[in-house]
C-alpha cells in the first residue's frame, strides 16, 4: 500500500481504509483497532491493497490549500495570546485529522469525506472548524500560548465513538448548508 510511497508524510494517511475492505465477518466494529491481518490470504490483502490505493487517490486528488477564521471570540483569543492558526492547523490538515481521533471515528470521518460531492477539501474545512466550536469553552479557559497550543495539539478524543464523531459531523454539515450561499467566506 503506501507503505512504499517515498512521501513519508503520507504512509499514515492509508491507515483508515484498509478496515473498510475487510470482509464483514473479521471483526466487530468495536475490535477494529486490534484486528490482525496476517490471518488473510493473500488474494484478500491484493484486494484491500488495491481499493485503499484507489480511496486514498480519490481523497488527496480533492486536497486545497485553504484558509478560514472561527468565531470572532475564538479568533480574538488566538490573537491575544498570538496562536497562529499554522502552528495547530497544518498538522490537522497534513495529516487530515488522524492524529486527533481514534481510528473508529477516523474511519467514520473518512467515509463521510469520500461520499461528499464536492469532495474532500470543501468539507474537511468545515470539520476542523466545527472542532474549533467543539472546543471552544476549552479553548476560552486557557489562558496562556503553551496551553492552548498544547489543547489543540492533544484534543481529549480518545474515548470518542460514534455519536461524537456524529455530533461533529453534524455541526460541520450545519456549517457547511449556513454558508452555502457565501461563497467568499474562505479564501483558496
Amino acid at each position: 500500500m503506501l507503505g512504499s510511497c517515498p512521501q513519508s508524510a503520507l504512509k499514515p494517511l492509508g491507515v483508515p481504509h484498509p478496515p473498510d475492505f475487510l470482509p464483514p465477518v473479521c471483526f466487530a466494529e468495536e475490535d477494529v483497532e486490534n484486528f490482525d491481518v496476517t490471518n488473510l490470504s493473500q488474494d484478500v490483502l491484493r484486494s484491500i491493497e488495491a481499493d485503499s490505493f484507489w480511496c486514498m487517490s480519490k481523497l488527496l486528488d480533492g486536497i486545497q490549500v485553504t484558509r478560514a477564521r472561527c468565531s470572532p471570540g475564538v479568533h480574538n483569543h488566538f490573537r491575544k495570546y498570538e496562536v497562529e492558526y499554522l502552528q495547530f492547523a497544518f498538522r490537522w490538515m497534513n495529516n487530515l485529522l488522524m492524529r486527533e481521533l481514534p481510528l473508529r471515528c477516523t474511519i467514520r470521518l473518512w467515509d463521510t469525506y469520500q461520499s461528499e460531492p464536492e469532495g474532500f477539501s470543501h468539507f474537511h474545512l468545515y470539520v476542523c472548524a466545527a472542532f474549533l466550536i467543539k472546543w471552544r469553552k476549552e479553548i476560552l479557559d486557557e489562558e496562556d500560548f503553551q496551553g492552548l497550543l498544547m489543547l489543540l495539539q492533544n484534543l481529549p478524543t480518545i474515548h470518542w465513538g460514534n455519536e461524537e464523531i456524529g455530533l461533529l459531523l453534524a455541526e460541520a454539515y450545519r456549517l457547511k448548508y449556513m454558508f452555502a450561499d457565501a461563497p467568499n467566506h474562505y479564501r483558496r
